[in-house]
């Protein structure tokens, strides 16, 4: 498996994990037990998400650069 696959399969995963932690998240609040560390699970998760959303974003963009260098 190259890189762009891992970065790939990592952003599906922690998309599960994000839909996973809002809904602890919801519960959470509705049941009124939420804690700090029930914010920063649902918080972690779209961090990551970003990070290798943006590196997904960027690799056409990367290719072609380096195509033009070559």
């Amino acid at each position: 498996m190259n890189g762009n696959n891992c970065f790939r399969q990592i952003h599906r995963w922690l998309s599960v994990a994000f839909t996973a932690a809002v809904i602890v998240s919801t519960i959470a609040v509705l049941q009124e037990k939420s804690t700090v560390w029930v914010g920063v699970l649902a918080l972690l998760p779209p961090c990551l998400l970003m990070l290798t959303g943006l590196d997904l974003f960027l690799l056409p963009y990367a290719a072609r650069w380096r195509r033009r260098w070559e």
